[in-house]
């Protein structure tokens, strides 16, 4: 982790305090694999009418599961300082948990200088938003909770795994 105490060893900081975009043109290009989740919480009626229905717009599942993957693929347009990179994967699942709650997850793989898991991060984001629009018709309260890295694999600092 970076010592936030110490600007010099901030790496998206340039000398002179602006933000700057990391060179990882020296970096040797590794396989790196991340996983994301999140969830959305609605009522268990609307989650029902997702789960047997589809709901007003069509089929929730499908539609939120390709806005997450296409939003992996963009996500340099949307963070500033992200790289754009060649995304080799991504694969989104979204299932039903309890009795109110769908839990997305995406899973992206690139074999580049610099990991995936705002990818993922955003692909779950997407998804959980898509989530909504499709049922707001429904429910006005649904709510995204809970996006987080799971884990992550290659690159300079290892692989990573959420409570190990």
């Amino acid at each position: 982790m970076a010592d936030v105490t110490d600007p010099e060893k901030l790496t998206h900081v340039a000398p002179d305090g602006h933000a700057r975009m990391v060179d990882v043109g020296d970096k040797p290009i590794t396989q790196r694999r991340a996983v994301a989740s999140g969830r959305v919480v609605m009522r268990p009626e609307t989650r029902s009418i997702a789960l047997k229905s589809g709901g007003p717009k069509g089929p929730v599942f499908e539609v939120a599961r390709l806005a997450g993957i296409g939003a992996a693929k963009r996500t340099a347009e949307l963070i500033p300082l992200c790289h754009s990179l060649p995304v080799d994967g991504v694969d989104v699942t979204i299932v039903p948990e309890g009795d109110d709650t769908l839990r997305i997850e995406a899973e992206v793989t690139t074999s580049w200088r610099t990991g995936v898991e705002m990818e993922a991060l955003v692909a779950v984001s997407v998804a959980g938003l898509t989530v909504i629009d499709m049922l707001k018709a429904v429910e006005k309260t649904l709510t995204i909770t809970d996006v987080r890295i799971e884990s992550k694999t290659g690159g300079k600092s290892g692989d990573w795994q959420r409570g190990a």
